[in-house]
């Protein structure tokens, strides 16, 4: 069964950076594109950042392209969300999730970790 467990969320200023991390056990990392999504409150959940599973190709959402950048490390089976020039807008439970290489969305996710910007 694989398992997410994400980390690194937190209470920052505008401006600041952070950095999410996502450990991943029990699935072979190799095999699956990552990605994380948000959920700002009172809203539904989005995606924020994807990364391929061979780590070549990666894509981001349009609020946040240009200032945050995902990333993976295979041999540590982790996951990696970069997030500068945050702003009260970047203020949402962050998710990470997995998708297999034979899937076409996400069904595997992690509990989530808050992260509140303040202005």
């Amino acid at each position: 069964q694989m398992e997410l467990v994400e980390s690194g969320g937190g209470s920052v200023q505008a401006g600041d950076s952070l950095t999410l991390s996502c450990r991943v056990s029990g699935g072979f990392f190799s095999n699956y594109g990552m990605g994380w999504f948000r959920q700002p409150p009172g809203k539904e959940r989005e995606f924020v950042a994807g990364i391929s599973w061979s780590g070549d190709v990666t894509g981001y959402a349009d609020s946040v392209k240009g200032r945050f950048t995902i990333s993976r490390d295979d041999a540590k089976e982790m996951v990696y969300l970069q997030m500068n020039s945050l702003n009260s807008e970047d203020t949402a439970v962050y998710y990470c999730g997995a998708k297999w290489r034979g899937w076409t969305d996400y069904r595997v996710w992690g509990q989530g970790t808050q992260v509140t910007v303040s202005s």
